[in-house]
């Protein structure tokens, strides 16, 4: 088995781990780690998103079965979320991968920033307990951001809708179950604009990396502080991120 794939596989259990334990950040912690071991921007979302369409499928219907599903919430959050990650797949794939690579790197910086700022801001919102036209408009953003920066959906739209006051279960298992629908739109984009034959290695390796991790992220999850684990991904993505930012402009 070459070297490469196993470092795809290890990027897929990594980013397994951590998004079993915060319940986000799969995609914003692969894409940062794909990009910087060299990948094309338009490379590594499309790798991440097709390996999260599995994924993202099996969530959002265990979410259905347990009845975490707000279905106002989701007519809000999914059609402005497939069209704002269909608009930002496609614009990733028309742009130069040098070129935008340092300003994908300067996003996945402020998302890095953002999970630490998370990590010590105390929730003192109050549940109004309605969906406005807000919350389309951040569905759409979150989409654009997630097909743009090959993950997002979760910091961008979960961590906004529950410091809003938005009830954690609901809105967390809502917004996984659109999530299938927004990765979906963005792969078949990334399907129809790009040559996939060549990242079949990268897809396969998250794949295999991820169901490896995920019956014991959830162990795991258990014997880890979660403000201290927030902390520690934000940091390091802070970190890949900054590393990415400079060997880009070197070139």
């Amino acid at each position: 088995m070459e070297l490469t794939f196993l470092f795809y596989v290890l990027v897929g259990f990594v980013a397994q781990v951590i998004d079993g334990a915060l319940g986000m950040a799969y995609g914003v912690s692969s894409n940062t780690f794909l990009l910087s071991l060299g990948l094309p921007p338009a490379a590594a979302s499309a790798s991440v998103h097709m390996a999260e369409v599995v994924t993202t499928g099996i969530s959002g219907a265990a979410h259905w079965r347990l009845g975490n599903i707000d279905w106002k919430l989701v007519q809000r959050l999914l059609i402005p979320g497939v069209v704002g990650g269909t608009a930002g797949a496609y614009l990733l794939t028309s742009i130069d991968g040098d070129i935008i690579k340092p300003y994908i790197a300067g996003y996945l910086l402020l998302m890095g920033m953002y999970i630490i700022y998370k990590a010590f801001r105390n929730n003192t919102h109050v549940n109004d307990g309605t969906h406005t036209a807000r919350v389309s408009l951040l569905g759409l953003v979150g989409g654009f951001c997630d097909a743009i920066g090959g993950g997002g959906w979760g910091p961008v739209v979960t961590t906004t809708l529950v410091a809003r006051g938005k009830n954690p279960r609901l809105t967390i298992g809502s917004v996984n179950f659109s999530e299938f629908f927004v990765t979906f739109a963005e792969s078949v984009t990334f399907v129809l604009t790009l040559a996939f034959s060549q990242y079949w290695q990268i897809i396969l390796g998250l794949l295999l990396g991820g169901a490896i991790a995920a019956p014991l992220a959830a162990r795991v999850t258990k014997k880890l502080p979660i403000k201290a684990l927030m902390a520690l991904v934000g940091t390091l993505i802070v970190l890949l991120s900054i590393r990415t930012i400079y060997l880009s402009l070197m070139q």
